[in-house]
């Protein structure tokens, strides 16, 4: 086994040196044990490659990812975030927490954190640094806050867990509420401590000078209110809220169609991802008219691109894990991290400092595919729930977004922020304090994750 697990690292060395994708270093990775170990025909690639994509569970994956294209694209993000600006806007780091705010309630659509960092990003970036935010910060509270985005449910990176573990997307989904909120929490706090000691926002101007009424709107205000400028001011803001609330209706509708049906029974997560494109579909072309046929074709074209790529990761790491399941290294590992120390604590300390690792240089479905196997046998032993523990790998791995030297969700933002990706580098430690800390009590307090999961089980 010591052999076999020098000829796979030398493999993904060698790969890594020479910059090939991750997909065909599993393929290469597999194929070398499969050499080493001889007695397995290379018609088993295929069959184990193909046989893990053949799977219903992961149909729901091009679905939301397509559905979350279609809502970034089609003005539903957009409405989010004015419906958000009038219920905070105006608070101490008001602009922070729409950014944060708003993030949360995409990722409740869209599943994805690339997808929650380019869409409110995309918007909210400039408006932060319009209103007195350094670029850096911009960038990396976005970036952080589109780190929700695999934690929130409906996720695609536990939908894929659950097919390699064999547990219960619902469960997963439902499990993934109260970290995420935490996690939402955490970053809440820190922006407004940054606010309260840098006053990025000293001198913001209220929101309300920005809102745009009708005449018909100023018409009712004149003829039926005379009352001094202040209060003319509240009138305005009530009914900015009353107007974003109705122009984001329909896009808040969307998280509660998509959970309330996975949450209620009446469909399974794949059903669920194929109503949110249709509804997606009819509130961004026929409701809102923002998405033509020309933004259609592309939305598809980057949609198929996403997925296509997952669906690889998927097949070529299911071969990879069965090679090495094969010989049995998953059980040599939990053997030996065993006979180093048997303290539940100090393992889970071990594997969060691997996982936090892994997520700073490999991509989160392709690491989830490869390593989930590996670890699954040795926490399972020691009493860790498979649903509270794909909670940890998942939030684990969604902080490798953000972290360098290869955190996505950072790259994307700062294209958006115009500036170096070294220059978030200023805010990292911050951020990535609160976050570790809330990593930490999701992991140590197993019951952030289950309480809901065993409540409705009941």
């Amino acid at each position: 086994m010591t052999t076999l697990l020098i000829i796979v690292i030398l493999v993904f060395l060698v790969a890594l040196i020479l910059n090939i994708p991750i997909a065909f270093t599993l393929v290469f990775a597999g194929f070398a044990v499969l050499i080493y170990s001889g007695g397995v025909p290379l018609s088993f690639f295929i069959q184990t490659s193909f046989g893990a994509s053949d799977s219903f569970p992961l149909l729901a994956i091009p679905f939301f990812i397509l559905a979350g294209e279609i809502m970034s694209t089609g003005g539903i993000a957009k409405r989010l975030i004015d419906f958000v600006r009038s219920l905070v806007g105006s608070l101490t780091g008001g602009i922070g927490m729409i950014t944060i705010i708003t993030s949360f309630i995409f990722a409740a659509i869209s599943g994805s954190g690339a997808a929650t960092v380019a869409a409110i990003g995309g918007i909210m970036i400039p408006y932060m640094v319009k209103y007195g935010y350094p670029k850096p910060y911009a960038a990396t509270l976005s970036a952080n806050a589109g780190a929700l985005g695999p934690i929130i449910p409906p996720s695609i990176v536990f939908i894929i867990y659950g097919v390699m573990a064999g547990v219960s997307i619902g469960d997963l989904f439902i499990a993934g509420i109260i970290p995420g909120m935490l996690l939402a929490v955490f970053l809440l706090i820190i922006n407004y401590v940054y606010n309260k000691k840098e006053k990025f926002e000293e001198n913001f101007k209220p929101l309300k000078e920005e809102i745009k009424t009708t005449e018909e709107d100023v018409e009712v205000v004149v003829e039926n209110v005379e009352v001094a400028d202040e209060n003319v001011d509240v009138v305005v803001e009530k009914r900015s809220f009353w107007s974003s609330l109705n122009e984001a209706k329909y896009a808040l509708l969307a998280p509660i169609i998509i959970l309330g049906g996975i949450y209620g029974g009446i469909v399974t997560p794949t059903e669920a991802a194929v109503i949110a494109v249709v509804y997606s579909l009819l509130v961004s072309v026929v409701i809102y008219r923002e998405l033509s046929l020309t933004q259609l074709s592309e939305v598809f074209m980057r949609a198929s691109l996403t997925s296509g790529i997952i669906m690889i990761f998927v097949g070529t790491a299911s071969f990879f894990g069965r090679m090495l399941a094969l010989d049995q290294v998953p059980l040599a590992l939990a053997n030996s991290l065993a006979s180093v120390t048997t303290n539940t604590i100090i393992i889970m300390l071990l594997i969060n400092v691997f996982l936090l690792l892994v997520g700073m240089f490999m991509e989160t479905v392709a690491a989830i595919l490869l390593f989930v196997p590996l670890l699954l046998p040795i926490v399972i032993p020691l009493g860790v729930d498979p649903v509270h523990f794909g909670i940890i790998v998942c939030v684990n791995l969604a902080l490798g977004l953000v972290t360098p030297p290869f955190g996505l969700n950072l790259f994307i933002a700062s294209d958006i922020a115009d500036i170096s990706f070294e220059r978030t580098f200023k805010y990292f430690i911050p951020f990535f304090s609160v976050l570790l800390l809330a990593l930490l009590l999701i992991t140590f307090i197993p019951q952030l994750s289950l309480f809901l999961p065993n409540l409705m089980a009941d």
